[in-house]
């Protein structure tokens, strides 16, 4: 029975898109390595974004831009890049394991149990490519705008990216109902 694990990163933050990634692991795949991204060093994020990739059955992303977070809020915005990654999904599977979110319209069971990517190896390794491939789009966006170390900080309200919109003001990639307090 293949499962798919969905996760989503940068819901937080106050800069950049909404990432969501599904994996499915093959059902004989297991690698205690394998845990919330939030918990796991960036190194070694990476080196098992490549152990996922390398033995998945199948991977989707879906990224949901700032614009559209302002246009239609966070959570729904977190639910449109977890179906758009979904929908990238093309082999056979029977079931959806979701970190905390609810999803309507899907096909087969769903469980979205409330921290499930400590449970669910899947949804560990979603949310492990989910967090490396968003991490790298901000690092590609900090090139463009250095003035607020989204290199360091992801887009997150850490310091320097704070001082960063009240030197220098908001950027098109800031969300514009998350930064109302710095305009």
């Amino acid at each position: 029975m293949l499962t798919v694990g969905i996760d989503e990163v940068g819901r937080g933050c106050l800069a950049g898109p909404v990432v969501a990634a599904c994996v499915i692991l093959p059902e004989d795949f297991s690698d205690e390595r394998l845990i919330d991204s939030k918990k796991i060093p960036e190194k070694r994020r990476k080196l098992l974004d490549g152990v996922i990739r390398q033995n998945a059955l199948a991977i989707g992303i879906g990224i949901v831009e700032n614009t559209v977070i302002d246009e239609i809020n966070i959570v729904n915005a977190t639910k449109r890049a977890m179906m758009d990654a979904l929908g990238q999904i093309t082999i056979e599977y029977h079931k959806i394991i979701v970190d905390a979110v609810e999803l309507k319209d899907v096909k087969v069971p769903l469980e979205h149990p409330f921290k499930a990517e400590d449970k669910f190896q899947c949804v560990a390794a979603a949310s492990i490519v989910a967090k490396v491939f968003r991490d790298a789009l901000m690092t590609k966006m900090h090139i463009q705008y250095p003035d607020y170390d989204w290199y360091s900080n992801k887009g997150y309200g850490a310091p320097k990216h704070l001082e960063g919109i009240r030197k220098h003001g908001l950027t098109p990639l800031h969300r514009l109902t998350f930064c109302g307090n710095f305009i």
